[in-house]
């Protein structure tokens, strides 16, 4: 009985249970891009979801707090219209582990917590576009890729440098 025990001890601490690691968080690499592909650094991004938000420049990592809903992310620059995207949230390894290891107990403190989840690692957003990201197209060492219609061009978003309104507001005031 003894050794039952530690076996599925060791096992449930195998599984990735997001309650036993506490990752409450994760990093997500943010990239942004300009209408040609070209790389944008330094872009103020708000990653934001049922938790709240937080912020970070493209061209690096920005953690987010995991969660069973989905994760929305703004990027402004100056000179350039947002890049914003969707990132759908996932079920992890940890979740799987808890049903089918532990049972319903730990998948359903997971689950509530958002521990269970995990966001798409990296997002390539493009200014002037709205795209959508899904954790299952990850591939190690590359970006996710955009889906569905929201890929497509913008109709609604010129694909051009935003007007820098700030110094449009100056100029009227002077």
């Amino acid at each position: 009985m003894k050794t039952a025990f530690i076996g599925l001890a060791v096992v449930a601490s195998l599984s990735g249970c997001a309650s036993i690691t506490g990752d409450t968080s994760q990093f997500v690499r943010v990239e942004t891009l300009d209408k040609d592909g070209n790389s944008v650094k330094g872009a103020k991004c708000t990653l934001q979801n049922d938790y709240g938000s937080t912020s970070g420049e493209s061209g690096g990592s920005i953690i987010a707090r995991r969660s069973n809903k989905d994760l929305f992310v703004d990027c402004k620059k100056e000179g350039y219209a947002d890049a914003n995207a969707t990132a759908t949230s996932r079920a992890n390894a940890g979740m799987w582990g808890n049903i089918i290891i532990g049972g319903g107990i730990g998948a359903i403190i997971d689950h509530n917590k958002g521990t269970a989840y995990t966001y798409p690692e990296w997002m390539k957003l493009v200014f002037g576009k709205t795209l959508t990201f899904d954790r299952t197209d990850d591939k190690d060492g590359q970006p996710s890729l955009a889906k569905g219609p929201a890929a497509a061009p913008s109709t609604t978003l010129s694909d051009q440098p935003a007007p820098n309104l700030v110094s449009a507001e100056v100029a009227k005031a002077k």
